[in-house]
């Protein structure tokens, strides 16, 4: 009897399982959602409309601050064709010039050298027109004068140098910090609407938009340095070399002068007709 009763309940057990298995089975499946044609290519619409990068899309996104960046881009490309054509070797110490005032010197014609200093531009040809106009409008300036006049010069146009390039650096600090200030003026308008009540999602992409105008201050900022840095570099070695030119046609002034002032002597020593000046009588 007790067997009876544990065969009838294991196969009461077994026809439970059985009916839960059918009913399970029986049970409809959930269908996947269908997706049409037409929801596909809207899909397709919008991830092309979110990565759209145009000139527009830029702009709306950056606001007010699109039209700076633009002028300081414009002007960083502007900036970097001009120092290319204009600090060179040939436009600071040129060998023609170098060889053309030696002679010129030597021979004592400083007229012929003011005029060759009027038709060339380079920066020494600006110091030693300098020191040669001061020289002839002042005959009796000493050497030291005259000196002092070019080394002026010289700074004024090691300065001329490096203003030049120097507005690059200029452009290089300024970009990020205008980036920033539109970054900081998006985060208080997306902060704003969260403020009011907006959702999330919408402070996000407000957030997001506000970082281009970061993005455009590093483009334009980060080139402007390097290339302020290159050109430095190379203004220091021009204005190098411009000091060595300058010293060097200063070196000749100085020895025409000791040789004037020693023909100068002589002649009041010994003068051409016979007598001895005031020297040779005493």
């Amino acid at each position: 009897m007790r067997h009876l009763h544990h065969t009838l309940a294991v196969l009461l057990f077994v026809f439970g399982v059985q009916t839960a298995s059918l009913r399970a089975q029986s049970k409809p499946i959930d269908a996947p959602p269908v997706m049409n044609s037409a929801s596909v290519v809207k899909t397709d619409a919008a991830v092309a409309a979110d990565n759209d990068m145009s000139i527009g899309e830029i702009k709306r996104k950056m606001g007010l601050l699109f039209y700076p960046m633009v002028a300081l881009s414009l002007l960083t490309v502007v900036l970097i064709f001009f120092n290319a054509f204009t600090i060179r070797q040939g436009t600071v110490v040129s060998d023609a010039f170098m060889n053309a005032a030696d002679a010129l010197i030597r021979k004592q014609d400083y007229l012929g050298l003011l005029a060759v200093c009027n038709r060339r531009s380079e920066c020494v040809a600006c110091v030693t027109s300098k020191a040669l106009d001061f020289a002839t409008k002042n005959p009796t300036a000493s050497f030291d004068e005259v000196r002092e006049v070019t080394e002026a010069e010289g700074s004024r146009q090691a300065s001329l140098l490096l203003q030049r390039v120097s507005y690059l650096g200029d452009i290089g600090a300024i970009s990020p910090m205008m980036g920033l200030l539109g970054t900081v003026f998006g985060l208080i308008s997306s902060f704003n609407h969260l403020s009011q009540g907006s959702q999330a999602m919408g402070v996000a992409s407000g957030v997001y938009e506000a970082l281009f105008c970061t993005a455009a201050g590093l483009i334009i900022g980060i080139p402007a340095l390097m290339i302020y840095a290159m050109y430095r570099g190379k203004v220091q070695r021009l204005v190098s070399e411009l000091e060595s030119a300058s010293t060097h046609i200063m070196a000749l002034l100085a020895a025409q002068y000791k040789r004037a002032a020693r023909s100068a002597a002589t002649r009041q020593a010994f003068p051409p007709g016979g007598h001895l000046g005031p020297e040779g009588a005493a």
